[in-house]
């Protein structure tokens, strides 16, 4: 069950600015207008050691350079949209075999490359897929879908978590290598990782959830405890990010699924200083210029508030207009725009 939304993202350029656009069908992101020398610019979404004029279209539009036409991708990977995926889920059922299986990344990775040639192509994964890498089991159940099985909501349950084992992730770093030499130039190769609040949500709940109960209640009668999960899964993620720009990935995008499900205040507080942590953690441990691009569903109430995570580009939905969105964010960043899911559908009933 894939946890993060299906999209098609392009991106568009205004005089020296590019927009970015990224979606289920789409989502549009633009440049900083005029890079200012004062800014720190941190793009998880670009490996490369400088700027090069054989840089990938969407790693040039996401670090802010002019470019030709707007680069789109697809947020989902593949998935129900494709014939072709649906055949080879049917003889690999197990959401995990074909999400943890090298050759089957690899394969359902490219499936929309290969079909419709967008400008990133992301790997095939899940932001649960490194848990079990620093102690925290789960499986992916038909219909309940992701479940944990041993939720953490006590100082004894903290105990099970440990520095991340790279080596119980190889498939995605195997993956992502195999991606970048298939692809070569014609298209940046896009990894992903979950926000710790999103992440925790998960732990805690053991699993999806409407109403976040016993998270939002430890909030107040727990603060300690998920303070240092939240913190556990800062560090853990950012080794991950690292992990994966350094075995291939031009751009890195954090989706904070369920910050959405904070207000204002409390996202301040429980989501927003793990997600800066994250980019400053990697900014220490990767060199060269990287870009990082942060996506949080129903975000339109926290534009402003996201920019101070350090990252360079801003994800808005559809329900957020762009240049509404550009306005509120400034210049500085970069903004991504999913566009609505339902508009490629609508496109095809017209005479």
């Amino acid at each position: 069950m894939e946890t993060i939304p299906t999209s098609i993202n392009s991106g568009l350029g205004w005089k020296s600015s590019p927009l970015f656009q990224q979606s289920n069908c789409f989502n549009l992101l633009s440049s900083p207008f005029k890079p200012k020398p004062s800014l720190t610019k941190f793009t998880l979404t670009c490996s490369a050691a400088s700027s090069s004029s054989s840089d990938p279209l969407l790693v040039k539009a996401a670090r802010g350079d002019p470019v030709s036409r707007p680069p789109a991708w697809m947020m989902r990977q593949a998935g129900r949209y494709m014939a072709i995926y649906r055949k080879l889920a049917e003889k690999h059922p197990s959401f995990r075999e074909r999400s943890e299986t090298t050759d089957l990344i690899v394969e359902i990775s490219l499936q929309p490359w290969k079909a419709f040639r967008p400008d990133g192509v992301i790997i095939f994964s899940d932001i649960l897929t490194p848990l079990p890498a620093f102690g925290i089991d789960f499986d992916i159940e038909d219909v309940r879908g992701p479940v944990i099985q041993s939720p953490i909501r006590s100082e004894e349950g903290l105990k099970v978590l440990h520095p991340i084992d790279f080596d119980k992730l190889r498939f995605v770093g195997e993956s992502l290598k195999i991606l970048q030499q298939e692809v070569g130039g014609d298209a940046a190769v896009l990894g992903f990782v979950g926000a710790p609040w999103t992440l925790a949500t998960y732990i805690v709940e053991r699993g999806t959830t409407r109403t976040y109960t016993n998270i939002k209640s430890m909030c107040h009668t727990a603060p300690h405890i998920l303070r240092t999960l939240l913190s556990h899964l800062s560090k853990a993620i950012a080794d991950y990010i690292v992990f994966q720009v350094e075995s291939g990935a031009h751009c890195i995008q954090i989706f904070d699924s369920w910050g959405g499900q904070l207000p204002p205040h409390m996202w301040e507080l429980w989501s927003k200083p793990y997600i800066k942590e994250i980019v400053n953690l990697v900014k220490k441990k990767v060199p060269r210029h990287t870009t990082c691009s942060l996506y949080k569903m129903e975000n339109g109430g926290l534009l402003e508030r996201m920019v101070d995570t350090g990252v360079d580009v801003i994800g808005l939905d559809w329900t957020v207009d762009m240049a509404d969105g550009r306005r509120r964010l400034g210049s500085g960043i970069g903004v991504q725009r999913k566009m609505w899911t339902l508009l490629p559908y609508s496109l095809l009933l017209l005479p």
